[in-house]
């Protein structure tokens, strides 16, 4: 009789352990149907617009969330609250060297490096965020539900040196400056 309960505790203990190292599986973002817009703010107002990523996994163990990658392409990067001779010269600026510099660096990657739950759809993530050759740790939250995932972030610029038009480098900008810091909001569909 104990060797029957015995063999039975292990075999408890080794189908336990079996669904909790269950394989991960990732999902491939559908990079059409998902949406990622930035919002950058100056002393005078914002502008907004949108970017697209070329490519992005989210990874999931059973239905927990544990990982993910993307990548940006800033090529793509544009402005959607102005249009004519405006529009095109802002898009060509944060195109230039002096913003996302797209002509040398065509991709932006955001790696994820830890999770942790905050309730039962959402996490909180730290990742490694890298724009301009430059790496540095974002930290964000993100939702999941069913096949869709929702996303905001702040990124400080000047840490993967854009220094354009900021008055933590430059002095007397006055109402020209703008500010470190812009929005990311990710909708994604998997």
């Amino acid at each position: 009789m104990k060797t029957i309960k015995t063999i039975a505790l292990a075999l408890v203990v080794a189908l336990g352990s079996l669904s909790v190292n269950a394989q991960n599986v990732s999902k491939k973002v559908d990079v059409a149907k998902s949406k990622t817009t930035w919002k950058g703010y100056k002393v005078t107002g914002s502008h907004e617009g949108t970017v697209a990523l070329s490519e992005g996994t989210l990874i999931f163990n059973g239905e927990k969330l544990v990982g993910g990658n993307f990548t940006v392409n800033m090529t793509t990067i544009n402005s959607t609250d102005m249009t004519g001779e405006y529009k095109d010269k802002l898009d060509g600026h944060l195109k230039a060297d002096d913003f996302f510099g797209v002509e040398k660096f065509p991709t932006a990657k955001l790696v994820f490096k830890s999770i942790g739950a905050l309730g039962k759809n959402s996490y909180s993530v730290t990742a490694d965020l890298t724009i301009k050759g430059k790496t540095a740790p974002v930290k964000f939250e993100i939702s999941v539900y069913g096949s869709k995932a929702h996303a905001a972030l702040k990124v400080d610029r000047t840490v993967y040196d854009i220094k354009y038009g900021s008055s933590s480098f430059i002095t007397g900008l006055g109402d020209k400056a703008i500010y470190d810091e812009f929005d990311i909001v990710v909708d994604l569909q998997f």
